[in-house]
This record gives structure tokens, sequence and C-alpha cells, in this order.
């Protein structure tokens, strides 16, 4: 079984900054791609930035250089550094992997999420 355990959310002011953090455990054989997706009451989760186990990473449009994503591949875990907050940034913030487990399953996994409200 693989889990994803995401950290680092939190109330922050305009303009701060946040570190999410996403740390995958189990039976993990490797991880393909590790990811951040955010998601307000009422409307669809969305992609915020992913990135393959080489490294290569895609953000979201509206990002516009406020974040960036790395991975510690020794770890498993995933970062989002995200900085100029802006209140529209507030959402529940998910972590998502592309799994390849020991049994040499496929999976897709969620995190239960980290909340990240900014305040103006």
């Amino acid at each position: 079984q693989v889990q994803l355990v995401e950290s680092g959310g939190g109330l922050v002011q305009a303009g701060g900054s946040l570190r999410l953090s996403c740390a995958a455990s189990g039976s993990i054989f490797s991880i393909n791609v590790m990811g951040w997706y955010r998601q307000v009451p009422g409307k669809q989760r969305e992609l915020v930035a992913s990135i393959t186990s080489g490294g290569s990473a895609h953000y979201a449009d509206f990002v516009k250089g406020r974040f960036t994503i790395s991975t510690d591949n020794a770890k498993n875990t995933v970062y989002l550094q995200i900085n100029s907050l802006k209140p529209e940034d507030t959402a529940e913030y998910y972590c998502n992997a592309d799994v390849i487990t020991t049994a040499r399953s496929v999976l897709n996994i969620w995190g239960k999420g980290t909340l990240v409200t900014v305040s103006s």
C-alpha cells in the first residue's frame, strides 16, 4: 500500500510565502510523476504543478513564476514553494503521484490535502 501525506499549509498574509511538502511512503518501487493540485469549494480541482522523476517540471499558467516545484527522490518527497501569496491562492492543496509498487502495479495516488488560507 502507498500513501501520500501533505504538510506545510496554514494561514498566511498576502505577500507571504509557504512551502508545502508531500511524502510518499509504502511499497514503492518507483515514482514517475508527482504533482500538486488545488481546489476551492464549488470548483473543480486544478493542476498547479507537476514534476517527473527526471526533474522536468510543468506549471499551470496562473502560477506566473510564483510557485516552484521540486523533489527529493531519495525521500520520495515533493515540495511546492509558493511566494507572493494572493488571497485567490486560498484552497485545499492536494498531492498526487503516479507510483509503481514493489508488486509492479501502477497506481495514481492522492493525498488528503493541506489547507492554505491567504488573508488580505
